[in-house]
């Protein structure tokens, strides 16, 4: 354990041990290892909410039947750029591979592809979809809705998830450029780690269910996530979601369950993956060129008093992992859980953190 009281462990360590979990959980051993990358993925990127945390919620879902060990969705329709996929609740890092895979495919054909993914699941950080776009030349979108989290504004009753959009753009040299956010102040995931933690959250990130606003992490799962920008994160979060579940025919509103919920229920949402091939527009490599140039203007920029360094979309991220070592710092509280996990279900050999 390290002096800040995490435990430090290799990440392709990590990657081998949780991706047993998954094997003794019924996955197959390739399936089981895409889910388990992406999760260390996460944490090397330091987005721990979307990470191995979210290991045991995963395993009870698979044991209880709300996601299938199917690793292929279904396609539905093909209309050119427009395809539509069945994801049938198999985990979303299996599905959105595939779906974005799709979309680059129709975008380098035809200029564009969008694929709508319709009784989904969980499929983590968005970002590392678009950015799968991006390194194949193209401009990638990816949007997903969730359960209702956020009341509109002057409202008290959630009627929005806090739906994420990521974007990412080609760019010649240096940090990638990657949007990647979700419509609420804070997603759900930051605060249940904090409340594993025992930490509390800023005032301006959630309400209590009557609308007051908290500082516990219990009270704000119970309550209401706020939406970034007010009435702003709101209505992107409502075309958000309405995108996602009318195009592919899927669950939208207070259709999409909690994903820490009944475990036996499928969390049943809807992503939505564009892919726009910037060739079908100019030269690639003048929009490339110029991307990294305008990254460069912003890392470039004259700082207010006080800060060190200004950042473009997505490279905090990019430097985290860079500086990582390829290792993982993970709670003491998630190191022992899977340690926990891995003892009941005598996957791999050994414990899940050496």
């Amino acid at each position: 354990m390290t002096s800040d009281g995490t435990v430090e462990v290799d990440a392709g360590t990590l990657v081998e041990r949780v991706a047993a979990l998954f094997v003794g959980a019924g996955l197959s051993a390739s399936a089981a290892r895409t889910v388990a990358t992406a999760l260390v993925d996460a944490e090397l990127d330091g987005v721990a909410s979307h990470g191995i945390a979210m290991v045991e919620m995963y395993l009870d879902r698979l044991r209880k039947g709300s996601v299938s060990r199917r690793e292929t969705a279904e396609v539905v329709s093909d209309r050119g750029i427009a395809v539509v996929l069945d994801a049938g609740h198999a985990f979303g890092h299996l599905t959105g591979r595939q779906a974005i895979g799709i979309a680059v495919d129709k975008a380098k054909q035809l200029g564009a592809g969008i694929v709508a993914v319709r009784h989904g699941f969980h499929f983590g950080v968005a970002r590392h979809y678009a950015n799968v776009a991006a390194a194949a030349g193209c401009i990638g979108i990816v949007m997903c809705n969730t359960r209702p989290l956020m009341p509109a504004p002057g409202g008290a009753e959630r009627v929005v998830g806090n739906n994420p959009i990521a974007i990412a753009l080609p760019s010649a040299d240096g940090p990638p450029l990657a949007l990647d956010m979700a419509m609420s102040e804070a997603a759900m995931g930051k605060i249940r780690l904090l409340e594993k933690s025992g930490r509390p959250i800023p005032p301006t990130w959630a309400t209590r269910a009557d609308g007051s606003p908290t500082t516990d992490p219990r009270e704000a799962i119970a309550g209401m996530l706020l939406p970034a920008a007010g009435p702003k994160g709101f209505g992107l979060a409502f075309m958000i979601d309405l995108m996602c579940g009318l195009l592919s025919g899927g669950a939208w509103g207070e259709a999409v369950k909690p994903l820490y919920g009944d475990a036996a229920e499928p969390y049943d949402c809807a992503h939505l993956f564009i892919a726009i091939d910037v060739g079908h527009f100019g030269d690639p490599e003048t929009f490339r060129r110029d991307a990294a140039l305008a990254g460069e203007r912003v890392r470039g920029s004259a700082r207010a008093p006080g800060v060190d360094q200004v950042f473009t979309p997505g490279e905090i991220e990019w430097r985290r992992r860079q500086a990582s070592g390829g290792r993982v710092r993970l709670p003491a509280s998630v190191a022992a859980t899977l340690d926990r996990l891995s003892d009941q279900m005598n996957a791999g050999d050994g414990r899940a953190i050496a």
